[in-house]
């Protein structure tokens, strides 16, 4: 009988995967449709996968499928040929491959069934994703963001935001997906006649957004076909000027995609320009957060003195530490609210 998940210790496959020496790709890619049996369409795309040494992160639900995959070169046209014979409603699909890549984006495949592969909390039976907004290619995208009446809505975190996003883009701040949809709707509630651009990194939930706006009542709603990952690519064969400034933040490993040089963020703990994301080194805290080079040394990439102190002490110890404790959600959270940016704003504060 096929084993349908991984056993090996991350640990030992991080190690391989740093050893290979033969290239990969890194591809995402989504698509609503309906999809009967979730768990047993997961479990015949895993084998297939499998066999190929495809890894990444799946997630699949009724409503369709969601994944960021990193494919060895070798096998990437097996791979496609896979995943459009895997249902007729996959044919053909587009499939954004990464803007900087190197191929070290994933190290395990692992493919869940969710209720959803967007959570976005709505539970009205009338919402249909069919009736989306329009698609904008990177050239349409362009005419439109450049008229002064159009509204440019990112529909990412706020952690992805801070180090890049479209020229005018307005942030919608939640920490949320679920909590973003309301708000959009809320915030834009006298704009409903205007033209409304949303994005994302690869087009999976503006384009739920989308015809969330649509549902409510908006007329005129776009999305970027693609997201931020579509749009880079082909803007750059086209010849288009880029209109997304700074980095394209993407859940994996490389935490961010170069896409122009411009360096909009700044580092959480000194405040001086920085965009590289990093998760504390203290594996009791692991807190996502932007760290300037200087600030990494002078850290030891931790994201503070205590967590820095701690990292000092033997595994036994550390582990010593975390037993029975309750760092709570903030430690964790990738929350607008976390201690990092109040430590910055004080920064901020008294240099002035």
């Amino acid at each position: 009988m096929r084993v349908l998940h991984n056993r090996i210790s991350n640990e030992e496959l991080k190690r391989r995967l740093y050893e290979e020496t033969e290239p990969r790709t890194t591809v995402s890619f989504y698509q609503y449709f309906y999809i009967a049996e979730p768990q047993a369409f997961r479990d015949n795309l895993f084998l297939q996968f499998e066999s190929l040494k495809v890894f990444g992160r799946i997630y699949i639900a009724n409503e369709g499928i969601n994944a960021q995959m990193s494919v060895p070169s070798a096998n990437y046209e097996a791979f496609v040929k896979a995943l459009y014979a895997a249902d007729p409603a996959l044919n053909g699909i587009r499939l954004n491959v990464a803007v900087d890549d190197d191929g070290k984006s994933f190290w395990v495949l692992r493919m869940k069934v969710r209720e959803k592969i967007v959570a976005d909390g709505i539970d009205d039976p009338t919402f249909d994703m069919a009736n989306k907004g329009k698609y904008l290619k990177a050239a349409e995208a362009n005419d439109m963001l450049s008229k002064p009446d159009t509204i440019v809505v990112d529909m990412r975190n706020h952690y992805e935001y801070e180090v890049g996003h479209f020229e005018k883009a307005i942030e919608i701040p939640s920490d949320t997906f679920r909590q973003q949809l309301p708000m959009a709707a809320e915030m834009l509630a006298d704009k409903k006649d205007q033209n409304i651009v949303m994005y994302c990194t690869g087009g999976i939930r503006c384009e739920k957004a989308s015809a969330y706006m649509l549902h409510q009542g908006f007329q005129n709603v776009y999305h970027i076909e693609g997201g931020i990952i579509e749009y880079t690519n082909k803007a750059k064969q086209e010849g288009l000027p880029l209109m997304f400034k700074g980095k394209n933040f993407v859940f994996d490993e490389r935490l961010g995609e170069r896409i122009t040089d411009d360096v909009i963020a700044e580092c959480h703990q000194c405040g001086t320009k920085a965009d590289t994301h990093t998760n504390c080194k203290n594996e009791g805290c692991h807190l996502l957060f932007i760290q300037c080079p200087t600030c990494a040394e002078k850290y030891d990439g931790c994201c503070s003195e205590e967590c820095a102190s701690i990292l000092k002490l033997s595994p036994e110890e550390r582990a010593e530490l975390r037993k029975g404790k309750d760092n709570g959600q903030m430690i964790f959270s990738k929350s607008k609210h976390h201690p990092l940016r109040k430590h910055r704003d004080d920064w901020k504060k008294e240099a002035k």
